[in-house]
């Protein structure tokens, strides 16, 4: 598939994804991409970011594509049983976010797990129902590379490693991320059209 074919659904995590951020840029040069907006970033809760990831996947007219960063990962995990699966193409999915270990984040503009993201559920563990790539970085101070194999292999995720990026965000380089969008066009390329029938 193309990116002429599918509808490319941003889901960013925790705080958001700012102007820099590899997510937004995407946002702004690929010309089928859309943000799922969520109505507080900062104090997410579960069941609403999942429904708002459902709601943008079933307002689509075409195939869509998750490109998820961080805790935007475990939503669209935690979304998954609720997705309309004949327009789910696939996940790309990019430094989770361990939410079980959570007590060992660091603050996030100001804000901490214990303070506002207690509330945002366990680890999904069924395997997602449609193909999925998960990209893991070996510094992740949000997710240590051990826990995102055993994440990939839960989830029946394809596990790229990203080496030492840090949590892929601005913070630890990735604004404008090539490596990242090559990546993305080769599991693109690889996918099939949802199979009709499936919900």
């Amino acid at each position: 598939m193309r990116t002429s074919d599918v509808e490319i659904l941003i889901v960013p995590g925790w705080s958001g994804s700012g102007p820099d951020h590899w997510q937004s840029r995407w946002e702004r040069s690929l010309k089928t991409a859309r943000r799922v907006e969520q109505e507080d970033w900062l104090k997410p809760q579960s069941e609403q970011w999942s429904a708002r990831i459902a709601g943008a996947v079933a307002a689509s007219e075409k195939p869509v594509v998750l490109v998820a960063h961080s805790l935007g990962v475990i939503s669209v995990a935690h979304a998954a049983p609720r997705l309309d699966l004949t327009k789910v193409a696939g996940a790309y999915l990019v430094a989770p976010a361990d939410i079980e270990n959570a007590k060992d984040w660091p603050v996030t503009e100001g804000h901490s797990f214990e303070q506002d993201v207690r509330d945002f559920g366990t680890m999904p563990r069924e395997p997602l129902p449609f193909p999925s790539t998960l990209i893991a970085s070996h510094t992740d101070p949000y997710c240590c590379f051990e826990r995102a194999k055993e994440i990939a292999a839960m989830w029946g995720s394809k596990l790229l490693e990203a080496g030492d990026a840090g949590h892929v965000n601005v913070a630890s380089g990735h604004g404008p991320w090539p490596e990242g969008l090559l990546q993305f066009g080769l599991f693109l390329k690889d996918l099939q059209e949802p199979a009709a029938g499936t919900k």
